[in-house]
């Protein structure tokens, strides 16, 4: 069974567990999901700059809230884009916002994808399990190999 990392960052504890139901057990056909969390921006670049720091494995998929205090999701998806070690990670902005704006301003910035939060747990988790088996099984990313 292959393991993929996730890394989730989100400020808001109520979204992290949600998220975190939703991925459930994080199997997906026959892929297994480590999940880490970080709770803001500043907290995630640490994550992955210590990691890249220490050759620790990297996550193959990052979900980025865009709307947090302190560092917004734009503001970290410009540190990642622009660090050699960390550019070339998937990164999905998850987010409540469906603003126009806010989906070129995430593009434009270097995001991978853009997903609105569906409102019910139920589509949520659906939302969850399709991002997951899309980026962990069956989008071809050099990151994975």
């Amino acid at each position: 069974m292959n393991t993929h990392r996730i890394l989730l960052v989100d400020d808001n504890p109520n979204d992290l567990e949600l998220a975190l139901s939703a991925i459930g057990d994080g199997k997906v056909g026959e892929s297994q999901a480590e999940v880490a969390v970080a709770g803001g921006g500043q907290e995630a670049l640490q994550q992955l700059r210590c990691a890249a720091r220490h050759g620790k494995p990297l996550p193959d998929l990052i979900l980025l809230d865009l709307k947090m205090p302190q560092m917004d999701g734009l503001a970290v998806l410009d540190a990642i884009r622009a660090d050699q070690d960390l550019r070339d990670i998937p990164v999905v902005m998850l987010t409540t916002s469906g603003e126009d704006r806010d989906i070129r301003d995430s593009y434009a910035h270097g995001a991978s994808a853009y997903v609105i939060k569906p409102l019910d747990f139920v589509q949520f988790s659906e939302a969850m399990h399709t991002i997951q088996a899309f980026w962990t099984r069956l989008n071809r990313h050099p990151r994975l190999y």
